[in-house]
């Protein structure tokens, strides 16, 4: 599994690691039955706290990403089309959010990034 962890992110590592898996999981690069490397490998393999991997796997068990089975370890669990919409959508408003920051920065009008928005979506740009 390829997790890349940046010291320079606000992100936590804990999110990054989350972050990072479940776009593997929506991405269809893990699919259901997959096994997770354990908490305690994970940890080797990214020189961090067992501590920290164990937060991330509670979170994406705790989000419907994954299934940890005491003694057996962790796998994907089968996607559920409402949490990878709703996993989509925070995508997207973490997306909007800086392109309207960047826009009232830069004096562009809500209608304008409207009609850019539109263009993009119909395809024209």
């Amino acid at each position: 599994m390829n997790i890349i962890i940046s010291n320079s992110s606000d992100k936590p590592i804990y999110e990054q690691i989350t972050v990072q898996i479940k776009t593997m999981i929506m991405g269809g690069q893990l699919k259901e039955g997959d096994p997770l490397p354990s908490m305690r490998t994970l940890a080797k393999e990214l020189r961090i706290s067992v501590i920290t991997t164990k937060r991330a796997y509670e979170d994406l068990e705790k989000d419907g990403f994954i299934a940890t089975i005491v003694g057996k370890g962790s796998f994907v669990k089968k996607a559920d089309t409402r949490l990878v919409r709703e996993e989509k959508l925070k995508q997207i408003e973490e997306l909007l959010k800086s392109a309207v920051s960047t826009a009232q920065q830069s004096g562009i009008e809500r209608e304008e990034l409207e009609e850019i928005i539109s263009m993009i979506y119909e395809g024209e740009v």
